[in-house]
């Protein structure tokens, strides 16, 4: 997410704390914030697929590959 982005969605929480915002103002802040949310899942999803474990035998196993698809959003 742009650096921008996150400038934007700061500047317009302080000024709901202010003065409140526009309606217009309002859905922007959540479109941004719902935005950030994605981007922040979508890179814990692509650490947490990345991870292998070493079992006791000394095979090696992809956690993203055994539990993907499972539980998830």
């Amino acid at each position: 997410m742009l650096e921008e982005k996150i400038v934007r969605i700061n500047e317009l929480y302080r000024k709901s704390k202010a003065e409140g915002l526009t309606e217009s103002e309002k859905k922007e802040q959540a479109d941004l914030r719902r935005e950030y949310i994605e981007n922040i899942r979508g890179n814990l999803r692509g650490q947490l697929n990345n991870i292998n474990i070493q079992n006791e035998d000394g095979s090696v196993e992809n956690l993203g590959e055994k539990y993907a698809g499972k539980g998830g959003h």
